[in-house]
């Protein structure tokens, strides 16, 4: 018997379809789609009914987005701790808070002492990035860089690819920059049909092969994230599902 790849799905893909009456069927039905892992956006909420759900599904939850900016950093923890999960992500932060060098400092000082209180628990704190990251330069130098040069090493990069392209960056640039502090990548294939935002930096549609080859010695789980707001998101999981799946398998 073989392993299947890790394959997750950020669960704010399918947010409609996540309340307290769909959430059983709807983690099932991913299940179905061949994903191994589900990456919560809530686990304050209803941790002990989260875990109920995903062991149900047979999914795994490895990580999750929540902000230690925003909850407050134990309450996150114990619900990680209850869930399993062994990275927390603050996966957003106000792009006017990180406009100069002291707003960055203070987001990678947060993110610093969380991820050392975290450690005394066995849980890693991350980062995920949106575009504004990239787009926005201080002394002339993206946000983004400033902030990882800020961070400890033990703080892990979940890197979005899509939104870093839109930011500006050159995906194939920055991954290997990076190195092994990328632990997580957000991926996609396939967007929903008229996303028309521009891609400023080098596309990544159609070269997720490209990018997974790039950091299969870091990455521990790709994240299918996929947003639709004028269709049905279920047929868009389900054809980003068989792509990942057919690359892994092949």
């Amino acid at each position: 018997m073989t392993t299947p790849s890790p394959l997750g799905i950020q669960l704010y893909s399918v947010r409609e379809d996540v309340g307290p009456a769909d959430l059983g069927r709807t983690l099932t039905r991913l299940a179905g789609l061949g994903f191994t892992h589900a990456e919560p956006y809530d686990i304050l909420s209803d941790p002990d009914g989260l875990g109920a759900a995903l062991r149900d599904a047979g999914l795994k939850a490895a990580t999750a987005h929540a902000s230690v900016l925003r909850h407050h950093v134990p309450d996150i923890l114990d619900a990680a701790q209850a869930l399993g999960i062994g990275c927390v992500i603050t996966p957003y932060v106000d792009p006017g808070s990180i406009t100069d060098r002291a707003g960055v400092e203070r987001l990678a000082d947060t993110l610093n002492e969380a991820a050392g209180t975290a450690a005394e628990r066995g849980i890693r704190i991350g980062y995920h990035n949106h575009d504004f990251e990239f787009a926005q330069h201080v002394d002339g130098v993206p946000a983004y860089d400033l902030l990882v040069a800020r961070l400890d090493p033990a703080v892990v990069l979940e890197v979005d690819v899509y939104w870093a392209g839109v930011g500006g960056a050159d995906v194939f640039e920055l991954l290997p920059r990076l190195g092994d502090r990328v632990r997580h990548l957000h991926v996609v294939h396939e967007r929903e049909p008229g996303n028309d935002r521009p891609v400023l930096g080098v596309d990544t549609a159609g070269r997720m092969d490209e990018v997974l080859a790039l950091t299969a010695a870091s990455v521990e789980l790709p994240v299918v994230e996929v947003v639709a707001h004028h269709s049905d998101v279920w047929p868009l999981v389900a054809r980003n599902a068989a792509h990942f799946l057919a690359g892994a398998a092949a």
